[in-house]
């Protein structure tokens, strides 16, 4: 049986977007690869709006199934997605990445996140698509 892809979806705090990603990444893609979050700083919480959200419009409570984590705190990713904050990947060189540029919606309304878990859905799917 062949090892599946792992992803490492990364952000700066571990706490929206790559925490989002990860959930989207297990709940639609999982047949073709894992998905993991991390950052290169801890926040204490998740983002309880990134909670209310994902709970709201995919019944997923991120909550519950994740944390938030370092970089060094998940395996070795074969894809390293950078989820927009210029962040630097110590490490993880030779791997494939990809920069998804998406603004942190931290703070804006909630079309704003919508907009992004939305966005973030359509990549993850396109990854899905590219790695199968």
């Amino acid at each position: 049986m062949c090892r599946k892809t792992e992803s490492g979806f990364v952000c700066v705090h571990n706490s929206c977007r790559s925490q989002i990603a990860e959930a989207l990444g297990r709940e639609l893609a999982s047949d073709v690869f894992e998905s993991y979050s991390a950052g290169t700083e801890l926040k204490d919480h998740i983002n309880p709006d990134a909670v209310r959200l994902m709970k709201q419009v995919y019944g997923i409570d991120i909550e519950q199934t994740q944390r938030s984590k370092l970089i060094s705190d998940i395996p070795a990713p074969d894809v390293v997605v950078l989820m927009g904050c210029n962040v630097s990947c110590p490490n993880l060189a030779g791997q494939s990445t990809e920069n998804w540029g998406l603004e942190d919606p931290s703070g804006q309304p909630d079309e704003v996140f919508l907009d992004t878990i939305r966005q973030i859905e359509e990549k993850v799917i396109q990854l899905k698509r590219k790695l199968s």
